[in-house]
């Protein structure tokens, strides 16, 4: 009997689980097969919804909880990205990022593209997405 197609499934996630609430159309996750499609987290406090001040560092390491805790139902972590996307407002933060970047996996880097641009929402300094592939141990659908 043939394997039967892995099927799209959408996840959205609430403050209580430490994802800021989606300011748009979207989902916060997109599951396909072993494959996680993590929308691009802002610099948001889940709690409160608003951009967390500081400048770059300290909101790229807000981004770094967001995408955690979009990754924890499954099992994941930062470590299983095979993909990331970086949005920088200020190529000038390019070197900072990248040294903070680098504190956040455990083991091999992933793939990435970092992209300079004129302006992201709310205001944002950086945003963050990845390509996740969960590992074999990962759990299954989130509740």
């Amino acid at each position: 009997m043939p394997e039967q197609a892995p099927s799209k499934q959408s996840f959205t996630f609430t403050p209580e689980q430490g994802v800021p609430p989606a300011v748009g159309p979207f989902s916060h996750v997109t599951r396909w097969g072993s494959m996680l499609f993590v929308t691009g987290q802002m610099p948001t406090d889940p709690a409160t919804g608003a951009l967390v001040p500081g400048g770059v560092l300290a909101q790229a390491e807000q981004v770094r909880a967001n995408l955690a805790a979009c990754l924890a139902p499954f099992g994941a972590t930062l470590d299983d990205a095979l993909m990331v996307r970086v949005y920088l407002t200020d190529f000038g933060d390019f070197d900072a990022f990248n040294a903070l970047y680098r504190t956040w996996f455990t083991g091999p880097l992933p793939s990435r593209t970092c992209v300079g641009t004129t302006g992201l929402a709310v205001g944002a300094d950086v945003e963050i997405d990845l390509v996740v592939g969960l590992p074999e141990s990962a759990a299954g659908v989130p509740a």
